[in-house]
């Protein structure tokens, strides 16, 4: 290793250093010091209620995910929810012909059900989209729907977001990654990822149960410190399945004043089950540079829990920002992967396409699932607004695993889960299928994009 290598691990690594003494500090302070203690593991974080006799249902792609939603908003019979980052009026949950507009989805509901928008207001300053000029277009447009009622949140912290994406009509509730926009990207893609300019791979999971009334509480929560108005509790659906299933958040504090302290539940749900973490983790998402995150995927391979212990990352191939950052991240994993166990790879189209993969999504062990709004950087577990569900039903989470493998390799996945990722997962990253092996890496300094923004704008 040369002089400049030397000096470009020390300088990143001394400043992710200080990024995580900083936010233990940050934590400590709020009474959630504990979420990095560094011992807690387990399915499911005690900071949130466990909900039980629920079904969850993984939706893969807009394709997929958007027609289920724009039936049930069709079907309302009680109210519509919405909390996205941003929703265009003029966009279409399906595309067969004459398929509605979402305001005219949504005005075509109003009449007989409320429906209620809440969207991020933008930034102050025009840096990235939604624009605050767009956020208000969007706004107008929603309003002269009629009854649709739409207001903006514009509790941000500087240089971040409200980045939820939340669904909840009568007892049916939708948690996932996928905005009704079709800004940088087309949210329209399918397992299949046909060539297009720009396919976003994504999930949504559907949920119906006792868990729905805990999604509701949190819209609530949110509508009555922008809109002003108090909402009805939530009713408790009846038990729809067997899946119990676990909402958690990202708050931060001095946002709300239903959460003065700020909510950190879902950073602690994922560094509790990464900890736990015994044969796999396979994780979907499109941006990977927390360090905390990493820190504990590094544990994993420098220190495997079992003989058949295997990791897969599957991420974009550029992402929208972060790219360095990511893989520089990366860089270390691979590094510390001596054992030949982790595999990273990125999506492609049939055509050789690029694949966007937007994905929120990890499971580890076949036993735990999290899916949702949540990017694995400092944003989504810090400082943006979040919301997951998680499930320990392990039907459920191997059979998602089951369906996304073998819709990305085209090959039989039923094996052992170290056998499929050496024997199938190694072979397709190689070939020409969809999945492809991802670019080189970055310099490690790479990675002080991420947390050089974060000391910055975090308080």
């Amino acid at each position: 290793m040369g002089l400049l290598d030397v000096l470009d691990a020390r300088l990143g690594d001394g400043l992710e250093n200080m990024l995580c003494s900083h936010h233990t500090r940050r934590l400590r302070r709020l009474g959630w010091g504990d979420v990095l203690a560094g011992e807690g593991a387990g399915w499911f974080t005690p900071r949130r209620p466990v909900q039980h006799g629920n079904s969850i249902e993984v939706l893969v792609d807009g394709a997929t995910a958007f027609p289920v939603v724009a039936q049930a908003i069709e079907n309302a019979r009680k109210y519509v929810h919405i909390a996205n980052w941003h929703a265009s009026p003029d966009f279409r949950l399906t595309r067969e012909p004459g398929a509605p507009q979402l305001r005219e989805l949504l005005s075509a509901a109003a009449e007989r059900v409320p429906v209620r928008v809440l969207l991020w207001a933008g930034p102050p300053v025009p840096m990235f989209e939604p624009t605050r000029k767009r956020a208000l277009a969007a706004q107008k447009a929603f309003w002269e729907c009629g009854a649709v009622r739409c207001e903006l949140d514009a509790r941000e912290r500087t240089l971040h977001c409200h980045h939820e994406k939340v669904v909840i009509v009568d007892d049916v509730a939708f948690v996932g990654g996928l905005d009704m926009t079709a800004l940088e990207g087309d949210r329209h893609d399918s397992p299949e990822h046909p060539p297009r300019d720009l396919g976003w791979h994504d999930h949504v999971a559907k949920l119906e149960g006792p868990v729905v009334a805990e999604v509701a509480a949190h819209f609530s929560a949110r509508w009555l410190e922008i809109a002003g108005e108090t909402l009805p509790p939530p009713e408790v659906p009846p038990e729809a399945g067997s899946s119990s299933v676990q909402l958690v958040r990202t708050i931060p504090e001095k946002t709300y004043s239903f959460a003065p302290h700020g909510d950190f539940s879902l950073l602690d749900s994922y560094l509790r089950a990464l900890r736990a973490a015994e044969s796999l983790i396979y994780v979907e998402n499109q941006f990977l540079w927390s360090p905390e995150i990493t820190e504990v995927l590094l544990e994993k391979l420098r220190k495997p829990p079992s003989d058949e212990f295997r990791m897969v990352l599957l991420l974009p191939q550029k992402p929208s920002n972060g790219a360095d950052t990511t893989r520089g991240q990366l860089g270390r994993l691979l590094d510390a992967d001596s054992g030949d166990r982790l595999v990273a790879a990125t999506l492609v189209a049939h055509g050789d396409a690029p694949v966007y993969v937007h994905a929120k999504l990890s499971i580890v062990d076949d036993r735990w699932m999290s899916v949702g709004s949540a990017n694995l950087n400092e944003h989504s577990l810090f400082n943006d607004t979040e919301v997951n569900v998680v499930t320990d039903d392990a039907e459920v989470v191997r059979a998602t695993r089951l369906r996304l493998w073998s819709e990305h390799l085209e090959a039989d996945v039923s094996g052992p889960v170290h056998e499929v990722v050496d024997q199938v997962w190694r072979r397709e990253v190689e070939g020409s299928g969809r999945v492809t092996s991802l670019p080189g890496v970055s310099r490690r300094a790479g990675r002080l994009q991420g947390p050089l923004r974060g000391l910055l704008v975090d308080g």
